[in-house]
């Protein structure tokens, strides 16, 4: 029997979820044309996969109801690719900013295009960062004025399409939110090229860049402001149609239709890359907005060579077997000691500690080590440990932080009222326990967050224990404690290369 095609329309691919972005941001229009564009392509639902990054662009995937993934700071791409190449039935989208896409993510996005990777990038390009409160981006125009950049940004701005050329992108187009007749008629051809698409859409914020597209946004002075592209047709623009593109030496110049032979108006020819660096280099508002399909031109993409090459390789040499591979190698074994176990809550096991102190004597038999003999010979108490600052189990936290930032010191003993040791408050415990989790610090106290009946010394101990304690258990800090249990100073491993200098020449 065969089956009925499913029809489907942009309310299927519409996902439950809250859209949560600022009323007029124009992401709702890219989402809204993506969404009218995917019925269009003719695959089922389970065949598309939309993958972000980090900032406002990338909250796409949850709102659209299909595969999706909702990665780190900008390396969509890089999933992506590897996403494309495990299964290349499927249609996958990359969704970024001009902040995530071209300043940490600009080398995964230049490699997915030169590679011509079987993706469609859309970038929203918005030239800010809107979900980090206005900051300037990479596409900022220098002078920009924004909280990081109060006195006007110095740098120069990135060209996301001169990127994309430069980067031999296959498909590369532009758009904008506020056209989305146009925005959809260039996302759909982006979905239907074999290999890398890379559409750039001119997308406003509302809340920290408004202005930056007022130009072209405005429906009725936007033909005055916006060259068109079509392949094989002449560059001609404005609402009278009157403006034309020419070219004087190297230099592309606005014209009147009428001061000019027809034969000097630029012909678009979307296959040409030379030309397609020419127009990347028009950047608005010195020139008119460019839209449309910058270069679109047919060459093999990277997932069919690599299946391809995969194919012959298991002709010429059979179906690979992962572990006959990792075998067929130069290997050795590394053969496992026995370890004793210890008690991070107490002291380290004495058998422990006295098996480590003849394994180091009997290393290196016959050879002097100053090194070794001054950690042997010399007690814990020759480093001159600190005396450490107490503080009670039921201090506040708000307390404790201000001893620490007082004595600039990485740790606290907590004793009780017998001044015997019952915990240490160290700068870990600030970072696992604290920060992140505890909102009001002086309603919250030293016991609940302390590492509880540490790990102690005596100060008649050799260095060379103190230091396998360290090692062993991972601590920068250790209390020393006497024969009651009471704190007598604490030892960092700074005392222990201080005191080597000291010592060895």
């Amino acid at each position: 029997m065969i089956p009925t095609e499913v029809k489907l329309t942009r309310k299927d691919f519409a996902s439950d979820q809250t859209v949560r972005w600022c009323p007029g941001c124009g992401d709702y229009s890219i989402l809204a044309q993506v969404q009218r564009v995917l019925p269009e392509l003719g695959q089922p639902k389970e065949n598309f996969v939309f993958i972000s990054g980090i900032g406002c662009s990338s909250r796409f995937p949850y709102y659209m109801d299909t595969y999706g993934i909702h990665s780190i700071h900008g390396r969509a791409p890089t999933l992506a690719s590897g996403l494309a190449v495990a299964n290349p039935d499927l249609t996958v989208f990359v969704i970024t900013g001009d902040g995530d896409g071209l300043s940490i993510g600009g080398n995964h996005l230049i490699h997915a295009m030169r590679r011509n990777v079987n993706l469609n990038i859309i970038l929203f390009n918005n030239r800010i960062y809107g979900l980090t409160k206005g900051q300037y981006s990479p596409t900022s125009r220098q002078g920009t004025k924004t909280k990081s950049s109060p006195m006007g940004s110095i740098e120069q701005p990135i060209n996301p399409i001169a990127v994309a050329v430069a980067s031999e992108g296959t498909f590369i187009a532009r758009s904008l939110d506020a056209h989305p007749q146009h925005l959809g008629a260039m996302l759909k051809r982006a979905a239907e090229h074999p290999g890398i698409s890379f559409v750039e859409v001119y997308q406003s914020c509302v809340i920290f860049n408004p202005l930056e597209w007022s130009g072209i946004h405005d429906r009725r002075t936007r033909d005055d402001h916006v060259l068109y592209l079509e392949h094989g047709k002449p560059m001609i623009f404005g609402k009278d149609r009157d403006k034309a593109l020419v070219l004087r030496g190297f230099t592309p110049e606005i014209v009147n239709v009428a001061d000019v032979d027809p034969e000097e108006i630029l012909v678009h020819d979307a296959t040409s890359k030379p030309l397609a660096t020419l127009l990347a280099s028009m950047e608005y508002p010195e020139y008119p907005a460019i839209l449309g399909v910058f270069r679109d031109v047919r060459k093999p993409d990277y997932v069919s060579q690599l299946m391809a090459q995969v194919h012959t390789a298991q002709e010429e040499k059979g179906v690979g077997d992962l572990d006959t591979l990792y075998r067929n190698a130069d290997l050795w074994t590394v053969e496992a000691h026995e370890v004793v176990d210890t008690d991070i809550s107490g002291s380290v096991l004495l058998a422990h500690a006295e098996q480590y102190l003849e394994e180091v004597e009997r290393s290196d038999a016959g050879q002097s080590s100053s090194i070794r003999d001054v950690l042997l010979t010399n007690p814990v108490a020759a480093l001159q440990p600190r005396t450490p600052i107490t503080v009670e189990a039921s201090s506040s936290l708000a307390r404790a932080l201000r001893q620490m930032n007082l004595h600039n010191i990485g740790c606290l003993v907590v004793t009780d009222a017998e001044d015997r040791l019952i915990g240490i408050f160290t700068e870990r415990d600030v970072l696992n326990r604290v920060v992140g989790l505890v909102d009001d610090l002086s309603s919250v106290t030293v016991g609940e967050v302390m590492t509880p009946n540490p790990v102690t010394l005596r100060g008649d101990m050799p260095i060379a224990q103190a230091l396998n304690m360290m090692s062993v258990q991972g601590f920068r800090h250790l209390p020393l404690v006497d024969e009651q249990g009471r704190p007598t100073g604490i030892l960092s491993f700074r005392d222990v290369v201080s005191f080597l200098n000291r010592r060895i020449d």
